[in-house]
């Protein structure tokens, strides 16, 4: 599971550094950006909207549990 959450991790990293990219270099045409950087920042907000789904649905089947602080009592 670890190794799904890492290829998420990097995915999501990987995709907002191609919207860097894609922004700082300009289209063909001048003065007109290429839609590229929008579809890399909607991949980039689709992988983290699913990662948290897929986060969540471990969490209700029991593949994973959550540790948390310890609290104390008193």
């Amino acid at each position: 599971m670890k190794f799904v959450f890492l290829l998420a991790f990097i995915g999501i990293l990987g995709a907002l550094a191609a919207a860097g990219v894609f922004m700082l270099r300009k289209g063909k045409a001048e003065g007109r950006r290429s839609p590229n950087m929008a579809r890399a920042l909607a991949l980039r907000v689709a992988l983290s909207v699913s990662l948290f789904l897929v986060i969540l649905l471990s969490w209700k089947m029991g593949w994973i549990q959550p540790t948390g602080l310890p609290v104390r009592n008193g």
